[in-house]
């Protein structure tokens, strides 16, 4: 595991402090790209169920969305998921991340933000 593992004993009172540091945790552009498409099919998936009403696609929400992005940070950013220690802000800062690279705000090319 990365240097970024012995960061995570950190506390976070609000989503604003946790961010830059949950975008430090998703530097690698694979690693990025991933969360991308993996959040993507999430959303596919869970339309799907719902203009077809088979509910039972639900279940693979989780398994698509904690998947691809479990893969990213496994075999690529080499660290371990900030959801083990931050589900709920980990949670938000997927969707964060997913509408600044959608906006361009975001890169999925490489860790840094586009200003």
């Amino acid at each position: 595991m990365t240097s970024h593992d012995t960061d995570q004993s950190q506390d976070f009172d609000t989503f604003r402090e946790f961010y830059p540091y949950y975008l430090s945790e998703h530097d690698h552009p694979t690693c990025r790209l991933l969360h991308f498409i993996g959040s993507w099919l999430v959303l596919a998936v869970a339309l799907f169920a719902i203009v077809t009403q088979q509910w039972v696609w639900l279940w693979l929400l989780p398994v698509i969305g904690y998947g691809f992005a479990w893969v990213g940070h496994f075999f690529f950013e080499k660290n371990r998921p900030a959801t083990f220690r931050y589900p709920l802000y980990s949670l938000m800062g997927d969707w964060v991340m997913f509408k600044d690279i959608l906006s361009g705000r975001l890169s999925l090319r490489s860790g840094n933000a586009h200003h």
